[in-house]
C-alpha cells in the first residue's frame, strides 16, 4: 500500500509576516521557510501508518520553487521514502495543485492521499476537496483520527456539532487537522540519510497543467494595529464605557 503526502513551503509560523514596501505581496527575503504545519501532521500520520505495517511506501510531493526541496528533504528525514518536486516559479493555486496531485496519485497508484486541511499562508482549505472531486474518490476532511481496516479507512472528523466518523473505500483523500497527532522531531542521523533518498524533479508541463494565474493581486496590506486596552476601576465604569464610548451595548 502506498501513501502520497503533499507538503507546501510556507513562512514559518513563528515568523512575523512582513508586507513589501510597494504592497505588491509578502516579503520573503531572509525569511525562515518551513513545511506547512498541517502538512507536517499529514507526514507524521503517514509515518505512523507505515510503522504500524499498514503502508509500505510514502511519497512526498510539493509544487513550488526549487527551494521547496528543503521541505521535501525535511519530510524524508521524518520517515518518508522518496520525493517528487514539481518546480514552478508561479504561485500555485488550489485547482492547479489538485490537478498535479491527481496525476501523481494515479501514476503512482497510491491508496491513501494525505494533506493538511489548509495552508497557513492563504488559508484556502480547497485542495483536498478539489482533488477528491477530480479523482472521483471519497474524502475525509478535518481528520482527528485515521484507522485503516483492509481496503477501507475510517476517518473521524471534527465538525461544528462535535465528531463524525466516515467509512471510505480506498483510494481516498484525507485532510489532517491539529488534533490528529503531534509531529516528531527529525533526528540527525535521519536528516543525513534523507539527503541520499531519491527526489525526482518534474514540471507542471509534465502533467499538462497550465500554471498561469487566473487571479490578480491588487494590493496587500497588513492588518490594522489594535489599540491598547485600558483598566477600569469597577463594573459600573466598564458598562458606562461599553455603552457610551464603544457603543456595543
Amino acid at each position: 500500500m502506498k501513501a502520497l503526502v503533499a507538503v507546501k513551503r510556507v513562512i514559518d509560523y513563528n515568523v512575523k509576516v512582513r508586507v513589501k514596501a510597494d504592497n505588491s505581496g509578502v516579503d520573503l527575503s531572509n525569511t525562515k521557510m518551513s513545511i506547512n504545519p498541517f502538512d507536517e501532521i499529514a507526514v507524521e500520520e503517514a509515518v505512523r501508518l507505515k510503522e504500524a505495517g499498514v503502508i509500505d511506501e510514502i511519497i512526498v510531493a510539493s509544487i513550488g520553487p526549487k527551494e521547496s526541496q528543503e521541505q521535501i528533504r525535511a519530510a524524508l528525514a521524518l520517515g518518508a521514502d522518496r520525493g517528487i518536486l514539481v518546480v514552478s516559479d508561479e504561485k500555485p493555486y488550489p485547482l492547479q495543485v489538485a490537478k498535479i496531485l491527481k496525476n501523481i496519485a494515479e501514476t503512482e497508484s497510491t491508496d491513501i492521499i494525505l494533506l493538511g486541511k489548509q495552508a497557513i499562508d492563504d488559508d484556502n482549505n480547497q485542495t483536498g476537496q478539489m482533488l477528491a472531486a477530480l479523482m472521483g474518490i471519497g474524502q475525509g476532511t478535518f481528520a482527528s483520527e485515521v484507522k485503516v481496516e483492509g481496503d477501507k479507512v475510517n476517518v473521524t472528523r471534527e465538525i461544528d456539532g462535535g465528531l463524525q466518523t466516515v467509512a471510505l473505500d480506498l483510494p481516498a483523500v484525507i485532510t489532517t487537522d491539529l488534533r490528529l497527532n503531534e509531529p516528531r522531531y527529525a533526528k540527525l542521523p535521519n536528516i543525513m540519510k534523507a539527503k541520499k533518498k531519491p527526489l525526482d524533479e518534474k514540471t507542471p508541463a509534465d502533467f499538462g497543467v497550465d500554471m498561469a494565474s487566473k487571479q490578480e493581486i491588487i494590493k496587500v496590506v497588513p492588518p490594522a494595529e489594535r489599540k491598547a486596552g485600558i483598566t477600569v476601576g469597577s463594573v459600573d465604569e466598564l458598562v458606562d464605557k461599553l455603552r457610551n464610548e464603544a457603543k456595543v451595548i
